[in-house]
C-alpha cells in the first residue's frame, strides 16, 4: 500500500480530498507539513485541495513532526493531542486549523 510512506500519503491526498468536498467547504488556507527531512504543502480554496512538495510561501498553519511519528499518527497508533502535548508534534500559526487536521487527514 502506497500510504505506508509519507510520500505515498501525500501523493494520494489530493485525490482523497477531492472526494471529500464537504470537509473542504469554507476553508481557504495553506497547511505546511515538515515531516522529517521532507516538506509538503496543502492549499485549500473554493472547495478544492492542491497538494505540492516543498515549502509554501505563506502557510496558515505549519505542522512539524518526525516521519515515524507522522506514520504512527496516520495509523492511529499515536494520538494527535498527546503528540502535541509531549512535543512530538509542533504547530505554528492558526491553531484552529490544526484542530481540523485530523478529519482532513483521514479523508
Amino acid at each position: 500500500m502506497a500510504e505506508t510512506t509519507v510520500t505515498g500519503f501525500f501523493e494520494s491526498l489530493q485525490e482523497k480530498l477531492a472526494q471529500s468536498v464537504s470537509k473542504l467547504a469554507g476553508m481557504n488556507c495553506v497547511y505546511q507539513f515538515r515531516i522529517g527531512e521532507a516538506s509538503y504543502n496543502v492549499a485549500l480554496a473554493d472547495g478544492k485541495a492542491t497538494v505540492a512538495k516543498g515549502e509554501a510561501l505563506s502557510p496558515s498553519c505549519t505542522v512539524t513532526i518526525s516521519e515515524d511519528d507522522f506514520l504512527a499518527l496516520l495509523s492511529g497508533k499515536l494520538n494527535g493531542q498527546m503528540a502535541f502535548m509531549t512535543g512530538k508534534l509542533k504547530v505554528a500559526g492558526d491553531l484552529g486549523l490544526a484542530l481540523k487536521l485530523e478529519s482532513l487527514l483521514r479523508a
